[in-house]
């Protein structure tokens, strides 16, 4: 699956935490405004639904806990559409394992940030398509393992390097919105888009169906939801039909 200048994909996200499918509210543990049993069912309901990709993190393994690697497999097994994966990918071996066990895309975030060369290997080995880095701002600079800590870099100024480096496209999500459902700041994703040449997606705050057009102008090629669609902010099926760019 490629992102097209065209459309900006509507991707529901599967957050996984001690085993279930969560939103958490800034990604701070204990903060679980939804908990659902059956991660692996929660994708296929999306992938019923109509959802064409699906972004699945496990927040465990950003958080330093242990991976929830058997749901991992469950997901790929039992959803047909693409699926990226992110949380806790910092090593290059881990890399592989998500990618040869049937994950379409994987996201790197804190290891693409303090180890950039190994965006090229892997892009080298499996298409840089296949390679999505994350870039999460808070206060205008990104934070990294897991949002607990700032790096004196803005969000251009990365994407720029780890594009030279292989990335293939980009995960951005501005932390100051995330989980809030409060709307989001367009500015922030402009300068990001056209700073670089791969796509962005982007993910934090999205909480209406305005939100959603008022994406779309922003050129961004995708967009990651949690909160509202589990909480019923967003209808998810009304919210696909913004897929197809005005």
């Amino acid at each position: 699956m490629t992102f097209r200048k065209d459309r900006m994909l509507i991707i529901p996200a599967v957050d996984i935490r001690n085993g279930k499918c969560v939103q958490l509210v800034q990604g701070k543990p204990g903060t679980e405004q939804v908990v659902i049993d059956d991660p692996a069912g929660v994708a296929e309901r999306w992938e019923s639904l109509g959802a064409e990709t699906i972004h699945v993190v496990d927040l465990d393994g950003a958080l330093d806990s242990e991976r929830n690697t058997d749901i991992l497999k469950e997901i790929t097994e039992r959803v047909s559409v693409p699926l990226q994966i992110g949380g806790g990918i910092r090593s290059k071996e881990y890399a592989s394992e998500l990618l040869d066990m049937g994950f379409e895309r994987i996201i790197l975030g804190t290891m693409a940030i303090e180890n950039p060369e190994v965006i090229g290997d892997l892009s080298g080995e499996y298409g840089s398509d296949r390679i999505m880095v994350s870039l999460d701002s808070r206060n205008s600079k990104v934070v990294i393992r897991g949002w607990t800590e700032n790096i004196e870099h803005t969000a251009v100024e990365m994407g720029r390097k780890l594009q030279e480096k292989g990335a293939g496209s980009i995960l951005f999500t501005n932390v100051d919105f995330e989980g809030l459902l409060s709307g989001f700041d367009p500015e922030p994703v402009i300068e990001l888009v056209n700073a670089v040449d791969v796509p962005v997606i982007y993910s934090g705050g999205i909480s209406s169906i305005q939100d959603i057009e008022d994406l779309q102008k922003t050129g961004a090629a995708g967009v990651v939801i949690g909160s509202a669609i589990y909480k019923g902010k967003i209808d998810f099926r009304e919210a696909l039909k913004y897929q197809e760019l005005k």
